[in-house]
């Protein structure tokens, strides 16, 4: 037996052959109300009442409007985001992500269901869409920018800031997480621990950043963190490192649209111009895959070197 649905106003309006297993259905509905001239079942549309009428009538056969249909696809859509929102969450918490990094993960989850949910209503179906993902290249600096950026500072706890990001081609979470007993000096390594995933790697420590480091240390009484916050206790903020490096830039004059992120990109693109392997890259910079490391063959100019513009041999 089939169901039609329609909405009306702020109700939905239910209409079906008698039946006595349907009746016992829709009197399991809060507030629902039966209209004898009419001959139609209604009630109010809410959060509860959906949930009756999707849980009372799942195997039914049912044919809606438009208007009611978008309701209930939204309804299912809530359901299953609340649902795979929670498990994500857990699964995120159980690998070690910081709160910061959890909270962005779920806005960016939250933007793809709502993608979904406006591809299924231009449907007269349900069908799972995946948005096509943004095939953007990262920002490079030239290595003759990363020189002015890192040489516009006076500032010794900025300068040693950002010499060791770009050394070691740091995230700006791991920098500014650094503690004193992570670089090794002797190695010429620094140790980033508990990284994205919950995971520990080494990476390089130039000797132009350990200089800068130990410029910057003599002067200070530094106890745990490498780069110490206002407050007690606490390390400087990922915000204030970027403000550093935004800073930096204007001192620098640097025009591209770039953040401290991009001192990571750099580290990662003049490693392979400079002709190093990319797994060794991957490793420095702790990619899970090395579809993601590969990334960087695409902005490198050592392959373009060898030719020859067109409009040079006119």
């Amino acid at each position: 037996m089939i169901v039609k649905v329609n909405k009306k106003d702020n109700k939905f309006i239910i209409r079906f052959n008698y039946s006595s297993d349907l009746v016992k259905k829709i009197r399991l509905i809060t507030d629902r109300k039966w209209n004898p001239d009419k001959k139609f079942w209604s009630f109010p549309i809410n959060e509860r009442t959906i949930s009756e009428f999707v849980i009372n009538f799942k195997s039914q056969l049912m044919i809606f409007d438009k208007k009611s249909k978008i309701i209930i696809i939204n309804y299912f859509f809530q359901e299953f985001y609340k649902s795979l929102l929670n498990d994500f969450v857990e699964i995120l918490k159980s690998q070690g992500y910081s709160s910061s990094t959890i909270d962005a993960y779920k806005i960016h989850q939250k933007k793809y269901i709502l993608y979904n949910l406006k591809e299924l209503l231009k449907e007269n179906y349900v069908k799972i869409v995946r948005p096509p993902k943004d095939k953007k290249l990262p920002d490079v600096l030239s290595k003759n920018e990363v020189i002015k950026i890192l040489n516009s500072l006076k500032n010794k706890k900025h300068r040693a800031l950002l010499f060791l990001t770009y050394s070691a081609g740091l995230r700006v979470s791991e920098v500014v997480n650094l503690k004193l007993k992570d670089i090794d000096s002797e190695r010429m390594l620094v140790h980033i621990r508990k990284a994205k995933g919950s995971k520990d790697r080494y990476s390089l420590l130039s000797k132009l950043a350990l200089k800068e480091l130990r410029n910057y240390a003599k002067d200070q009484k530094l106890k745990d963190w490498l780069f110490p916050g206002r407050k007690e206790g606490k390390h400087l903020s990922t915000r204030s490192a970027q403000k550093i490096f935004k800073r930096a830039c204007k001192m620098a004059n640097i025009k591209k649209e770039v953040s401290i992120h991009s001192l990571r990109h750099s580290f990662a693109t003049h490693l392979l111009e400079n002709g190093t392997d990319l797994r060794y890259i991957q490793e420095l910079l702790g990619h899970s895959s090395s579809k993601t490391t590969e990334i960087y063959t695409h902005v490198t100019k050592k392959d373009f070197l060898n030719i020859t513009s067109p409009l040079d041999v006119l």
